[in-house]
């Protein structure tokens, strides 16, 4: 993989971090590896180092993202793509949910060779920010219909609760934006150096369960700084995770920041503070500050966080960008020292940390009991690619529910809430029809792909296809074995990504493929074919870890089936009491698991 032009861009959720000789390596499996301190010359803004390091940094020194909205609107899109300036079509663009995707019959074996003008086709990518996974059915009918008029029907359900269309054409951006701003829709900052979509618990307001709800403190950010100029140039993407979910729904593990429900033994609900996680090449597991905030803070403490990145963050290797890397270097004791004394001028509650995830379950997949007495009802697209016909399918079954509220989910699924309980029976029915069951198999819930060489200028194989093939092999292979097709048992998560960069946590996977090239044993000729690099045992939640990597563990994506069957049937004959599919593989011997 190499970056060219201004830098290298993913279709996907996850980032770019290219992998160079120059990259910090992962001792012990979690963190980055740090300096003993900040080293002069990264281009640290807070301590003078203001004059651009890099390409990226120069033209947004000159003109930020923000702006380009104004040329997409008065020229770009009456004189279309060719119009575009490259740094424009390559990088302001995307603060604006906007990125240009792979020119089609290109194979992977090429993607590290061309340029990205090369791979590049003449349409865009376009990100929704949805933050919280929130929509109401007016937002899901426009969505549905944006796919129908403008995206040839595509759209998926991304893992930080973004839609994301294809095939969008600059002629007609400015149209789609009127139309999702008609209701409180937008792309602003859903891509870019800028704080992404804050992601929050699916069932925040309604789970019996809930320690506090996050969803005010969501908006207030949203409406306070997003879209800001005060915070649109940070050093690389900035990632948020907000819920009050006992369940640990929003993969806090792995935001640049995150605040966690938990109860101070004095003050009551509030958030435990998390920083510095992210995954791609360099994968850390974020880090406590130790601190309690109460939610009336949480968009102040936000703020200061977004701040001490924006200003001491690194800006001269975009591949060190990221605040883990800070995090790392400082430790969490310094970060939040320069928090309070520089940022916040107070010092924060300390507090204790957010108990184990009960269950082991994040999806919100079945039907549920919500607080007031009615159900949410959640069901599992496969990899998360929907279109407009089940857009639109599902509109009519969520108004005939009775419901006007549907979430998106970090699992690339789909929640309806407020159903009545004599109305449940029937919405499974119309849910079912339109190919999103709630009723379903382990590999069903646990199945994510990043969007993969459909549409991914970083691809290197295909991924949502694949990830389709691969569920209905199993469903079909493993019938025989009932607990795999009960809501009680927890999924088994199995992760695709086209390329190194995670976007499909494939890290964090009890199963987590990484696509490949690779010479096919049944070719005596040597023929390369697409592949996968297997890691076993990766998990979120109590134990947080990344997955073990076996020496040659990889397969095919033909003969990905047999080989993950294989793995589950070694699982069920030699797991402990009922040991997970992840702790399993963490411990089995190698030869078990090729």
């Amino acid at each position: 993989m190499r970056a060219t032009g201004t830098e290298t861009t993913a279709t996907a959720e996850s980032g770019s971090e290219v992998a160079t000789a120059a990259e910090v390596a992962t001792p012990s499996g979690d963190r980055p590896r740090g300096t003993a301190s900040p080293r002069p010359g990264d281009g640290q803004w807070a301590l003078g180092e203001t004059t651009p390091l890099n390409p990226n940094e120069e033209w947004k020194a000159r003109e930020g993202g923000l702006a380009v909205r104004a040329r997409v609107e008065s020229r770009y899109a009456a004189e279309g793509f060719a119009a575009m300036s490259a740094t424009d079509r390559g990088g302001r663009l995307r603060w604006w949910g906007l990125y240009t995707q792979r020119r089609p019959g290109i194979d992977g074996g090429r993607t590290a060779t061309l340029s990205t003008e090369e791979l590049e086709d003449a349409c865009f990518m376009m990100r929704v920010r949805i933050d919280g996974g929130a929509l109401d059915l007016d937002q899901l009918r426009v969505l549905a219909d944006v796919s129908a008029r403008y995206a040839r029907g595509t759209a998926d359900v991304t893992d930080r609760q973004n839609v994301q269309f294809h095939w969008i054409r600059v002629e007609d951006v400015p149209a789609v934006w009127e139309a999702l701003e008609r209701v409180g829709l937008t792309t602003v900052e859903a891509c870019g150096d800028t704080p992404r979509v804050i992601i929050g618990s699916p069932v925040a307001g309604v789970a019996a369960d809930e320690i506090v709800d996050g969803t005010r403190a969501i908006e207030e950010i949203r409406r306070r700084y997003i879209g800001s100029e005060e915070l649109a140039n940070l050093p690389r993407k900035f990632k948020t995770g907000i819920s009050g979910s006992p369940h640990h729904d929003v993969a806090h593990e792995l935001q640049d920041v995150a605040f966690v429900g938990v109860v101070h033994p004095e003050h009551g609900p509030g958030f435990d503070v998390w920083v510095g996680g992210g995954l791609s090449t360099t994968p850390a597991i974020g880090v406590r500050l130790g601190a309690w905030v109460p939610l009336e803070e949480v968009t102040e403490v936000w703020y200061g966080i977004v701040r001490v990145f924006r200003d001491y963050g690194y800006r001269r290797l975009r591949n060190r960008a990221r605040l883990k890397f800070l995090v790392a270097d400082w430790g969490a004791s310094r970060f939040r020292e320069v928090l309070e004394t520089e940022y916040l001028g107070r010092r924060l509650l300390d507090g204790p940390p957010p108990p184990p995830p009960p269950g082991g379950r994040r999806d919100h997949v079945g039907v549920h009991r919500q607080r007031d007495g009615r159900f949410y009802v959640g069901v599992a697209p496969l990899a998360g690619r929907i279109d407009a016909e089940t857009l639109t399918g599902l509109v009519r079954a969520v108004e005939r529910a009775g419901s006007r509220r549907v979430r998106l989910t970090p699992l690339q699924k789909i929640v309806i809430l407020d159903v009545e309980a004599p109305r449940v029976a029937d919405l499974l029915d119309d849910l079912d029809a339109l190919g999103l069951p709630a009723r379903t198999s382990a590999f069903r819930r646990g199945t994510m792909a990043c969007t993969g060489i459909e549409f991914c200028k970083l691809a290197i194989v295909e991924t949502k296809a694949t990830a389709a093939r691969l569920v209905a092999e199993l469903e079909h292979r493993l019938a025989d074995v009932p607990e795999l097709f009960t809501v009680d048992t927890p999924p088994i998560a199995v992760h695709l990504n086209g390329c190194p960069n995670s976007c499909a946590r494939a890290q964090t996977a009890g199963i987590g493929l990484k696509g490949i090239r690779m010479r096919d044993p049944a070719d005596p000729d040597g023929a390369t074919v697409d592949g996968f690099q297997v890691s076993l045992g990766g998990d979120l939640g109590p134990r947080p870890r990344f997955g073990r990597k076996a020496r040659g563990l990889r397969t095919t994506a033909a003969d990905l089936p047999d080989h993950v069957e294989r793995l589950v049937r070694a699982w069920l004959a030699g797991r402990e009491d009922r040991e997970s599919f992840a702790d399993w593989a963490l411990r089995a011997p190698e030869e078990e698991l090729r």
